[in-house]
């Protein structure tokens, strides 16, 4: 058992690693995918379609529904509005990444700076990616999301970790760099069967 996060083998199934934009979950959740051994899946993937479409509602349902029918996932991202239902009628574990205001704007700007410059596409086949434009000096900002969007998302999962007891998952809180990678190696000898 994963003593100092309170959580087991079995709870290491289906994974859904939650938080800010910029926060590191991206990057956390492919590298606990790979510790596991499990299918990882991006919501932000799943999401956006070609040229920066956006499905409606009842589409993105659908392909959210289809990608978590599986035996087992971690699944980056939140939607919360949207997939709440969905995600976590089968999750087993809730990773919520929670770094502070200061690092989580810093990550998001240094990494919109080098989407841009590098004009990397961002999901295999859509076409998307980002541009300074697009980045800092629009509506579709993710550094103005991640700013306009910091302090709410910290109170929502503030507030289920409120109620983590009533919760059909586990749920974890993992705050600063050290914790995450403590959590990861304790995955991996878990996993492994080297932790009891």
């Amino acid at each position: 058992m994963l003593s100092e996060f309170a959580v087991t083998a079995s709870d290491l199934v289906r994974v859904n690693v939650v938080g800010v934009s910029g926060s590191g979950k991206s990057w956390f959740a492919s590298k606990l995918a790979a510790v596991l051994g499990t299918p990882y899946l991006q919501m932000d993937q799943l999401y956006w379609q070609p040229n920066w479409t956006e499905p409606a509602v009842d589409e993105f349902r659908e392909i959210v529904k289809q990608a978590i029918d599986q035996e087992a996932w971690v699944l980056d991202g939140n939607y919360h509005s949207k997939t709440k239902d969905l995600k976590w009628e089968v999750t087993t574990l809730v990773v919520w990444i929670d770094q502070s205001f200061v690092s989580t704007m810093w990550q998001a700007v240094t990494r919109a700076v080098h989407r841009a410059w590098t004009k990397q596409e961002l999901w295999p086949g859509t076409g998307n990616r980002e541009s300074f434009r697009r980045s800092f000096f629009s509506t579709e900002s993710v550094v103005l999301w991640t700013l306009t969007t910091y302090h709410s998302a910290r109170r929502r999962y503030l507030s289920v970790q409120a109620d983590a007891d009533r919760m059909p998952f586990a749920f974890v809180r993992l705050r600063g760099r050290r914790a995450v990678a403590k959590f990861l190696e304790s995955a991996r000898l878990l996993h492994h069967g080297q932790s009891s």
